[in-house]
């Protein structure tokens, strides 16, 4: 792991209080926030500062299909923006509109950098490294999150997210594990009376949702004693390259996946018995809902 962001402290110096450890995603898992996040905000944004507005119809089904379709759902933002620039130039349809798709290699060369993959870092990595696309790749971050601050309130946690909070309190430090910005993220769970159930809200700027897991959980509970939750195949990568286990939110079906991990889950998870074939058909479940191929190139 590399040399922790400084607000990462908290994570660093949480101590546990209970056997068990279940880091939660925040949009598209606990809360019905990711499609409005997509549908509203990052793709008009998106359609609006890279003058896609001659292809938007293409443009917005590229975006949606990556960051909510797909084996890349939920991928940080820049890595996401690179894969619908990268997309987009490949559709000939949006070279007949005479469309210019964005080159995307100063994005390419921050996301290769090193640098955090979050507004901070963005931001130190285009002082180092001035030029005209990352700079608006700056201002397009921004006018995400202020499009998000503007349009996305009163979204509901999912069916069933309280009640399993509710179940894992006498046995389970919960933790936000997200890469949402820390204001929008404090916001919503303050908003729906959810964020007394956690430990820590973790966001972007406290590192990656693997270095979360890393620096809040490893080696203070037992590998199969840490669980997290998410809705993305990230999320399932993060687990697994932390070495815990994984529950996976079917996108479409939220309210069932919350209602079997309180009834069946949890209690596996306890006993000991998650981990093998019964993960195993769950992530198996999960994936045959996000395709790699898009649906123009099948």
């Amino acid at each position: 792991m590399s040399t922790p962001p400084a607000a990462a402290q908290v994570l660093i110096d949480f101590a546990p209080s209970k056997a068990f450890f279940v880091g939660i995603d925040s949009d598209g898992c606990a809360f019905d926030a990711m499609d409005i996040k997509h549908q509203e905000c990052f793709t008009p944004t998106t359609i609006k500062y890279w003058n896609l507005q001659a292809a938007s119809t293409l443009a917005r089904e590229t975006a949606i299909f990556v960051n909510l379709g797909s084996t890349t759902r939920g991928q940080n933002r820049w890595i996401a923006l690179a894969r619908v620039f990268e997309l987009l130039a490949q559709r000939p349809e949006v070279a007949a509109r005479g469309v210019e798709v964005p080159a995307g290699d100063e994005l390419r060369a921050f996301i290769a950098s090193g640098f955090p993959l979050s507004d901070k870092g963005i931001e130190d990595y285009a002082a180092a490294n001035p030029g005209p696309e990352i700079e608006r790749c700056i201002e397009w971050g921004k006018a995400v999150n202020a499009a998000i601050a503007d349009m996305v309130h009163g979204c509901p946690p999912f069916p069933g997210v309280r009640e399993a909070f509710e179940a894992m309190q006498a046995h389970v430090d919960c933790m936000t594990v997200s890469a949402t910005p820390m204001e929008a993220l404090r916001r919503e769970w303050h908003e729906h009376g959810l964020a007394s159930y956690m430990k820590v809200i973790a966001g972007q700027e406290m590192g990656t949702k693997a270095q979360h897991i890393e620096y809040a959980a490893k080696g203070k509970y037992a590998d199969d004693h840490i669980l997290l939750i998410g809705d993305a195949p990230g999320d399932r990568d993060s687990a697994a390259t932390t070495g815990v286990l994984y529950y996976p939110i079917n996108p479409g079906h939220e309210a069932a996946s919350w209602a079997r991990f309180t009834a069946e889950a949890l209690p596996r998870f306890l006993a000991g018995t998650y981990a093998g074939d019964y993960q195993a058909a769950l992530i198996a479940e999960f994936e045959a809902l996000l395709p790699a191929t898009a649906p123009w190139q099948r």
